[in-house]
């Protein structure tokens, strides 16, 4: 397929890119391929609702870049993200179709879920869309309720079962594994006395949302090679820690990654956050997390 300035694309805040959105994203690939369309999303950022609500308590499953990794893993090659502020949200629904989708975008061909509202106030709908679509002469194809409810996934469920560490069921929602983004930076140096040494890992978006507090069995990239470890999210209240870190322990791993940033897939969880009675007895649970986690990564590598 060669690009082309004129596009089919659809609109949302696709947090998570899971299988729910998977239907109106290869619907765009395919008519785009079908017609030598570049596949475009539209998406928003901040979220609204951080906007309208002035809330900085919403957790997203996505930071932006991620989110836009992730649509173009989905086949969409373009990527376009407007900032959501109080003049975006003011935009009548006319003013929003003209100057974005028409003028701005050149779009040819628009396709959306079946609950799609747009313009401010979130006043127009899909009946709208289609008369403004005839008066400035593009196509609007509506993913049916049907198709989009067949799949009962919503980004709420995920959060809901990563909040608890439920991270079997919310890769099965996502349709890949959940990931964080984040750099290695210096820590305490604790992993080290317990032969276990770790990498600290900083997210610098305080939106992105952390899994509950916990052990999990991971994987991350080192250049082309896949290693796998074992994180602990939380407090460290063995040793009366009082902020929440983000440590992996990698497994037959021992290059220096401090300042790179790394990509983490969340595979399993192992067992809630714990505070032990000495770190000998911390030392010990994390041989035994070692030797589960190594169970697990075996039985999915058989």
């Amino acid at each position: 397929m060669i690009e082309n300035s004129a596009k089919i694309i659809t609109v949302g805040t696709f947090d998570g890119v899971h299988i729910g959105h998977k239907k109106i994203l290869n619907r765009v690939v395919n008519i785009a391929i079908e017609n030598n369309y570049t596949p475009t999303v539209l998406t928003l950022f901040p979220h609204p609702r951080m906007v309208l609500q002035k809330t900085d308590n919403i957790k997203l499953l996505n930071t932006i870049d991620e989110r836009i990794e992730i649509l173009k893993e989905f086949g969409i090659k373009d990527v376009i993200v407007k900032e959501f502020n109080e003049e975006f949200a003011n935009l009548s629904a006319k003013d929003y179709v003209k100057n974005v989708l028409v003028d701005e975008l050149k779009t040819k061909q628009i396709v959306i879920g079946y609950d799609h509202h747009f313009g401010k106030n979130r006043s127009a709908n899909i009946n709208d869309l289609k008369r403004f679509a005839e008066k400035y002469s593009f196509e609007v194809e509506e993913i049916p309720a049907q198709d989009i409810e067949d799949v009962t996934v919503s980004s709420t469920k995920i959060r809901n079962a990563l909040n608890t560490g439920k991270v079997a069921i919310a890769n099965s929602y996502l349709g890949y594994n959940y990931f964080i983004t984040g750099q290695v930076i210096e820590g305490k140096g604790l992993g080290r006395t317990l032969d276990f040494p770790t990498a600290n890992i900083h997210i610098k978006e305080n939106y992105k949302l952390i899994p509950a507090d916990g052990v999990y069995v991971v994987k991350s990239k080192n250049e082309d090679s896949i290693i796998y470890g074992m994180m602990n999210i939380g407090t460290n209240p063995t040793v009366d820690g009082k902020s929440r870190s983000i440590e992996v322990h990698f497994f037959n791993f021992n290059k220096d990654i401090y300042g790179k940033v790394l990509r983490i897939e969340f595979l399993h969880w192992l067992r809630s956050e714990q505070k032990f009675a000495n770190l000998e007895a911390l030392k010990k649970q994390l041989s035994i997390d070692m030797k589960d986690a190594l169970d697990f990564i075996k039985t999915i590598n058989e």
